[in-house]
């Protein structure tokens, strides 16, 4: 996917160690499909060269406002007029004190001054020592760039170049591209809470083995990811995946489907949108051994019962919530063959107004996927394509139904 094709971005570099990962930022947002100008201080060029910066962004990069290469001698004004946004990446503390003051007597801190603030929005990834992060006049200045608009993308926290331990360190640059690619998509779920269950659930038999399935929780939290780049506080309810947490969503691990359970229902009671993605065990033991169940030597497998779990998603939308339609619910169905009566059945039997439904065995654990859209009008259908590409379709699809926040 070029998530950022067609988007020209200013990648500004300041003095810090963190240069180094402003290399892998700005291959990444190549990748992704932008062009990149980079902008660098003086400061940062004791930490990286303008032509490693160059190599990777295949454009000239631009160190002084003195620059003969633009015929008026403005690059202040042609490069920040070119942009959709410009990324300081790393921000140092300096620099974001130059910002905060209106400082502008090198050409990075007067192109940010120069930009036209309506069109041309600020993205900073700050970087620095823990004692300095922490300090009053770090914090003051943080929260008068985020007073005059601009975007603060937080930081990491770990070891950091000196040697002590703390907040601070530049984000990685894998997750400042998902923050970069979530700040351009459109906010059609801004004000709202999103709850999502993905995976599959472990039912246990014993302290070893137990009932589970190939849900692999990808398409979950593919709709988890696309949910906050709509503008959507989201909560994961995640079975046992071995998946990264998306940027910015809150992770809730469970185990059984009672578990799960019983974190939809601590969850759901603040939400506007629910969306049943998990591919919950339908059976349970209906007794679980303190110790593992050994073969006796007769050949004979042990005698097992069953119990049927709680159905999740019928229960969230009986609730008072979603029969008023405060609580928008959506649910999935994952089924070997027959696929769209199963999905009609099925969204009848759960009483919501959207079902979404796919063919399991082609897509559990897979990167991409084709889905059904069934409500009370008929079905449409998702055409094969990556599972965060189609969770951005039913994102769309789920503002367009759902009432607005706060009604």
């Amino acid at each position: 996917m070029n998530d950022l094709a067609g988007k020209h971005i200013v990648l500004g570099l300041t003095g810090g160690i963190a240069c180094y990962k402003a290399a892998e930022l700005c291959r990444g947002l190549v990748k992704q499909g932008a062009t990149v100008q980079v902008v660098m201080t003086q400061a940062s060029e004791q930490f990286i060269t303008p032509v490693t910066m160059q190599a990777l962004s295949n454009r000239p990069v631009f160190t002084s406002q003195w620059d003969a290469r633009e015929p008026n001698n403005m690059p202040h004004i042609n490069l920040s007029r070119e942009a959709d946004a410009i990324l300081i990446a790393p921000c140092s503390a300096d620099f974001m004190a130059r910002l905060v003051q209106g400082r502008s007597d090198e050409l990075l801190s007067l192109l940010c001054l120069a930009r036209p603030i309506a069109s041309v929005r600020l993205l900073i990834a700050p970087a620095m020592n823990r004692e300095m992060w922490a300090h009053p006049a770090t914090q003051r200045n943080m929260a008068q760039l985020a007073a005059d608009g601009a975007t603060l993308l937080g930081v990491g926290s770990g070891l950091q170049a000196c040697g002590e331990t703390g907040d601070g360190r530049m984000l990685e640059p894998q997750e400042l591209l998902e923050d970069v690619i979530a700040f351009f998509q459109p906010k059609l779920l801004a004000g709202r809470k999103v709850v999502v269950t993905a995976g599959p659930t472990f039912e246990a038999l014993d302290p070893i083995r137990g009932i589970t399935n190939h849900s692999s929780g990808k398409m979950g939290f593919a709709i988890a990811r696309a949910a906050r780049e709509a503008g959507a506080d989201v909560v994961v309810i995640a079975g046992p995946v071995r998946l990264a947490t998306p940027r910015g969503v809150r992770r809730v691990d469970v185990t059984s489907a009672r578990q799960m359970l019983a974190a939809t229902e601590a969850e759901t009671p603040q939400a506007d949108v629910f969306v049943a993605t998990a591919a919950v065990a339908d059976w349970r033991p209906a007794t679980e051994s303190g110790q593992k169940i050994k073969k006796d030597g007769s050949g004979q497998p042990p005698a097992l019962s069953f119990t049927e779990n709680p159905d999740i998603l019928a229960t969230v939308a009986r609730s008072e919530r979603a029969q008023r339609g405060a609580l928008f619910c959506v649910g999935f169905a994952a089924e070997s063959h027959d696929l769209v009566d199963n999905a009609r059945a099925k969204r009848e039997r759960k009483g919501v107004p959207l079902l979404v439904g796919n063919i399991g065995p082609s897509t559990f654990g897979q990167d991409d996927n084709q889905l059904l859209l069934v409500d009370a009008q008929g079905v449409v259908e998702l055409p094969r394509a990556s599972k965060l590409a189609l969770a951005r379709q039913l994102v769309a699809e789920i503002a367009r139904r759902a009432r607005p926040a706060g009604t």
